[in-house]
C-alpha cells in the first residue's frame, strides 16, 4: 500500500492539475473573503443609526456584535469547495479517458487496493485544499471586517474544522462521479450544473410548494452546505442576543443550513452520498475491462 500511496501521489503532482486549481480556489477564497468583511462593515455602518440603536438597547446587543461576517464566510467555504471536487473528478475520469489508469491496474497487487490508495491520497489533497480555503477567507475577512465580525478563537478552530472536513469530502464525491463519469468534460459540467443550479432551483421549488424544510438537509448540496453553515448560525445567535425564532431559519438559509440537521449529523449524510459515489465507481472499476 505505501508503494502504491506514493505512486498515487505522483500521478497528482507531477501534472500542473493540482496547482492550475489552487490558485483559482485561493483566488476566489481571498475574494470572498474581503467581499464578506466589506458587507459586514457596510451592514455595521448602516445599523448604527437611531432606530437601530433603540433596536440594540431592547436585545442588548450592539451591532458591531452580530457577527453578519460568519455568514460570508460559509458562503466562500461552499462556494471554493466545488474547486477541490472538481479536482477530484477531473484528477480520475482523466486517468481514465487517457487510459493511464490501465498501468496502475495492471501492476498493483488488486484494483481494491489501487482504489484504496486513491482514497488517501485524495483525501490528503482535500485537507490541504480545505486549509488553503481557510486561510485565505480568514485573511480577506481579517483585511476588511470590522473586529466585532470576527469569531473568536474557538470560532476560527471550528470553522477551520468543518472546512477541512467539507473540502475532503468534496473531493471524494469528485472521485466518486469522475469514476462513473470517466469524460473530463461531461463530468465538470455535472458538478457545476448539479451543485450551482439544479439542486438549488430544486430547494426553491420545494420551499414554495411547502414540502417540509428537512428535507433540503438531505440532499448533496444541502447537506454540504449544513455542514458549515449550521456552525455558522449556531456562531451568530451565540453572540445576536434575543433572536426571535421566526427569524431563526431566515438565519439559517442565509448561512447556507436551511433544513440541515446539526453539523456533524450534516457531515455524515453528505458522507453517505460520497459513499454513494465512490461505492459505485468502485464496483465499476473492479469490473471494468481497462484496455
Amino acid at each position: 500500500m505505501g508503494n502504491l500511496v506514493q505512486a498515487e501521489l505522483r500521478k497528482t503532482t507531477t501534472t500542473g492539475l493540482w496547482w492550475g486549481l489552487l490558485i483559482p480556489t485561493v483566488l476566489v477564497a481571498l475574494g470572498g473573503g474581503l467581499l464578506t468583511g466589506l458587507i459586514g462593515q457596510a451592514f455595521v455602518d448602516l445599523t448604527s443609526s437611531a432606530d437601530a440603536e433603540q433596536l440594540s438597547d431592547l436585545i442588548g446587543v450592539t451591532p458591531d456584535q452580530w457577527k453578519f461576517s460568519l455568514f460570508g464566510i460559509a458562503r466562500s467555504i461552499n462556494l471554493t469547495t466545488m474547486f477541490p471536487m472538481i479536482f477530484g473528478a477531473l484528477a480520475l475520469s482523466g486517468e481514465i479517458g487517457r487510459r493511464t489508469i490501465t498501468t496502475t491496474f495492471l501492476t498493483a497487487p488488486s484494483r481494491m487496493h489501487t482504489m484504496l490508495a486513491k482514497l488517501l491520497v485524495y483525501a490528503m489533497w482535500g485537507a490541504i485544499y480545505g486549509l488553503a480555503i481557510m486561510g485565505f477567507i480568514a485573511l480577506g475577512v481579517v483585511l476588511t471586517s470590522h473586529p466585532g465580525q470576527l469569531p473568536d478563537t474557538g470560532g476560527w478552530a471550528m470553522l477551520t474544522l468543518v472546512c477541512v472536513i467539507s473540502s475532503i469530502l468534496m473531493t471524494m464525491f469528485g472521485v466518486g462521479l469522475g469514476g462513473l463519469v470517466s469524460n473530463m468534460a461531461g463530468v465538470t459540467v455535472l458538478l457545476i450544473m448539479y451543485f450551482l443550479v439544479i439542486e438549488n432551483l430544486a430547494q426553491f421549488f420545494l420551499r414554495l410548494s411547502g414540502a417540509p424544510e428537512a428535507i433540503v438537509g438531505f440532499l448533496p448540496n444541502g447537506s454540504v452546505d449544513g455542514l458549515t453553515g449550521s456552525v455558522v448560525a449556531d456562531l451568530f445567535l451565540a453572540k445576536a442576543g434575543v433572536v426571535p425564532e421566526e427569524a431563526v431559519e431566515v438565519l439559517r438559509i442565509i448561512a447556507g443550513a436551511g433544513g440541515a440537521q446539526v453539523w456533524w449529523l450534516s457531515g455524515l449524510i453528505f458522507l453517505g452520498w460520497v459513499g454513494l459515489a465512490f461505492g459505485g465507481s468502485w464496483a465499476l472499476m473492479t469490473r471494468k475491462d481497462i484496455t
